[in-house]
């Protein structure tokens, strides 16, 4: 199976996940699931300051990991599984196809 999520896209989503709270936000929202969370009860249950919430949702967004609706005066967050499940596949796509002697092949 090929993917479609370029190595451009992929690097993106990988560095938005590299700060600690950004992966917690996302890790929080998966467990979330399709229900989602809005921004103050992900600070709640995160303990993180209103003051960077904009900050790590909106890296998390322009990576395409996350999707925000508004909903009133809230606005929802919930993860892209469909991104989520690429990127996942772009890191193991090509696994043991290549390097023979590291994946026991031959043997």
């Amino acid at each position: 199976m090929t993917n479609d999520l370029s190595t451009q896209n992929a690097a993106q989503a990988l560095a938005a996940l590299g700060h600690e709270a950004r992966l917690d936000v996302y890790r929080l929202l998966v467990r979330a699931g399709v229900e989602g969370l809005n921004v103050g009860e992900i600070g709640e249950q995160l303990n993180l300051p209103a003051s960077t919430m904009a900050h790590h949702l909106r890296s998390l967004v322009q990576a395409g990991l996350i999707t925000q609706e508004r909903q009133g005066r809230e606005i929802l967050n919930r993860p892209d599984f469909t991104v989520m499940n690429k990127l996942t596949d772009f890191l193991t796509e090509e696994c043991c196809s290549g390097v023979v002697r590291l994946c026991g092949a031959g043997k």
